[in-house]
């Protein structure tokens, strides 16, 4: 049966970074989205379709989206097309929302993989400062919240470390992949 992995992680985590990374080395049966968002295709590292809020909004009223949120003042979304591709025996991996898992659980039930993607504070805050987005209060104020993702991770949610190499963190989310849908729940940590 396809799953639907659906990966979280505070900002500057490393998300963008490992999908881009398994977009490079793609399994077969594989098929990472594009999530819909209502910012400018050149806003930020991730690779997104850039929508218009009206363009958004009736994508939304003709029921294009399988799942869509709104935070830090954009709406985001991921399309049917998921739906397809996992009848089409893929697994799909997204970049998720925790605020919003419960939605996608109730969408997708058991085939649906929680992925919570861990970085040590200290990792954070020098990814933080080098990609150099944020000033000193906004990057402190990114490690506030990242430890209050790290101390309520979801139920049932895969740990996946991100300090060590990239690949090292690829392998461990492809393994998460191959696990069976009903599988025990046990943390997968990069050494």
């Amino acid at each position: 049966m396809s799953r639907l992995l659906y990966l979280m992680g505070a900002s500057g985590s490393g998300k963008d970074s490992l999908l881009d990374a398994l977009r490079q080395h793609l399994p077969a049966h594989v098929a990472v989205a594009h999530r819909y968002i209502t910012r400018p295709a050149d806003a930020g590292s991730e690779n997104h379709i850039a929508l218009s809020e009206a363009e958004f909004i009736q994508r939304h009223r003709q029921g294009l989206f399988a799942l869509d949120w709104h935070a830090h003042q954009c709406r985001y979304g991921v399309g049917i097309e998921i739906d397809h591709w996992m009848q089409l025996g893929c697994h799909v991996v997204i970049n998720g929302s925790r605020a919003h898992l419960e939605k996608a659980r109730q969408r997708y039930g058991q085939r649906l993989v929680p992925v919570c993607l861990l970085v040590s504070e200290t990792v954070l805050a020098e990814r933080l400062t080098r990609r150099g987005r944020e000033d000193a209060a906004q990057v402190a104020g990114r490690l506030q919240r990242a430890g209050e993702y790290a101390s309520a991770l979801p139920a049932g949610c895969h740990l996946l470390n991100n300090d060590g190499a990239l690949q090292e963190t690829l392998q461990h989310l492809l393994a998460i992949l191959s696990l069976p849908v009903n599988a025990y729940i046990y943390p997968v940590t990069s050494s």
